[in-house]
């Protein structure tokens, strides 16, 4: 699976560790969060993520 970075503040989402805090399960794709979550650090959108090549 794919990791995504934020473009805003560099959070990078690794779906190997997920976002538990937000209810994001570990082995959760980014394509499968819901749209409404938001980055833990800086609190902007998933449109404002891009994939890490």
């Amino acid at each position: 699976m794919k990791q995504y970075v934020c473009d805003v503040c560099g959070y990078i989402y690794n779906p190997a560790e997920g976002d538990p805090d937000s209810g994001i399960m570990p082995g959760t794709a980014f394509e499968d969060i819901p749209d409404d979550w938001v980055c833990p650090l800086c609190g902007v959108g998933k449109e404002d993520f891009s994939p890490v090549d």
